[in-house]
């Protein structure tokens, strides 16, 4: 490569959002190990730091994976055979896991292998993004044009969304069909068609409800799940029960105040958040280090959301910019409804802060979208600043090829 050529490459890419990620990785490290130690050993009974070491695992194997993805040309993963890859391979692995799959907390979604869990709805979050980015980015000519064949991507989007719902887990499926929306919005499809649609498919699902309701009842209306609707509902009522959690995170964000306890110096950790590492770690965040904490972290979240915004709304390709869109689409997403459940704003759905939670599999899958993110934010750069100064052509601005329309 012509050096000029790599020293423009570097300084183009968006260090302020590389800054603001690895912040937020490095900080939710830290917080894992204060927010876990003591339920890792009066609760699970092994070493006071074991998901501290664990989720460091996990954050090596995420570098790896956003430096692959901050390196390699985001257009390579709107290829036709990537798509076809991408289209198959999801629903088999959401079909696989209902069958060979772990079961945990009532719901069939991880895979176990060794000692490592993987959820398979994490890795098919960011491939749906990729499928519906290609698909709408090759039909741009035609989105503004009524024609049926368009709705097949939200057809394989429902598809997609009630395979992860009937294992059962319903915030994933949500944050899913949330993500979805957001692409296919902003993608130029025909409003006619979509309201047209949406009147069809309530029409269908009222005459299907009688048949159907009867199998999905017990499953949508569980004890377990309408639980949680009382505990979100009236949860000093349900204090000993479904509203153990919402209460004990009432407290821990109370007891804070503004500069919090000091790190590491929570009293809720000590048994009264179960999920302290994971769905609350917010609550942590609040007790320990206080109002002060809570921003810097919701800050950062937003700084990379709108910074991804940003980058979509200056990418002059659709693919480049429909797929900028979907990744802080699913950050700022996710971010709303962790943080929403463990205030009360809505019901808990047991989703992981983005960054800051403890998972393996989430973090790998925020980190890949991130490195495609920042990739993107390169790109842009590039071509606002060096395309037109140098005789080698980064972004070809040849159309998608044809095809990408299962």
């Amino acid at each position: 490569m012509d050096k000029q050529l790599f020293r423009n490459i570097m300084k183009s890419y968006d260090y302020p959002l590389i800054i603001a990620i690895w912040m937020l990785a490095i900080f939710g490290l830290i917080m894992v190990y204060s927010s876990s130690m003591v339920a890792a050993v009066t609760r699970f009974g092994v070493a006071s730091d074991y998901f501290f070491q664990k989720q460091k695992m996990w954050l090596i194997i995420s570098a790896f994976c956003f430096l692959f993805t901050m390196i390699v040309p985001y257009k390579i993963w709107a290829g036709k055979k990537m798509v076809q890859a991408i289209f198959f391979i999801s629903p088999i692995l959401l079909i696989a896991v209902a069958f060979l799959g772990h079961t945990a907390n009532n719901a069939t979604s991880w895979f176990r292998l060794g000692f490592f869990s993987i959820q398979p709805a994490e890795l098919v979050k960011l491939g749906l993004i990729v499928y519906l980015s290609a698909v709408f980015a090759n039909k741009q000519k035609r989105l503004a044009e009524p024609v049926r064949g368009q709705l097949f991507p939200i057809y394989y989007t429902l598809w997609i969304c009630f395979l992860i719902a009937i294992q059962p887990d319903f915030g994933t499926a949500m944050i899913v069909l949330f993500i979805a929306s957001c692409i296919i919005l902003s993608s130029g499809l025909s409003f006619r068609l979509l309201w047209k649609q949406l009147l069809f498919f309530i029409l269908m699902a009222s005459l299907a409800a009688p048949a159907i309701l009867p199998f999905v009842w017990s499953k949508i209306f569980s004890k377990e799940r309408m639980s949680r609707i009382y505990g979100f509902l009236d949860p000093f009522k349900y204090f000993d029960d479904a509203g153990f959690q919402l209460v004990n995170s009432y407290l821990a964000i109370g007891l804070g105040g503004l500069k919090g306890l000091g790190l590491g110096q929570s009293i809720q950790k000590y048994g009264y958040l179960p999920e302290s590492h994971t769905d609350f770690i917010i609550a942590v965040i609040a007790e320990e280090l206080g109002l002060f904490g809570v921003a810097f972290v919701l800050l950062l979240l937003a700084f990379i959301v709108l910074r991804g915004f940003w980058i979509a709304r200056k990418c002059n390709d659709a693919f480049g910019s429909l797929l900028s869109i979907g990744i802080s689409s699913m950050i700022g997403i996710q971010t709303f409804i962790n943080v929403g459940g463990a205030t009360g704003l809505i019901p808990i759905t047991g989703v992981p802060l983005p960054l800051v939670s403890y998972g393996g599999s989430a973090l790998v899958l925020f980190m890949t979208s991130l490195g495609v993110l920042t990739n993107i934010s390169m790109f842009v750069k590039y071509e606002a600043q060096y395309k037109h100064k140098t005789k080698v052509d980064v972004d070809e601005k040849k159309p998608l090829k044809r095809g990408l329309t299962f």
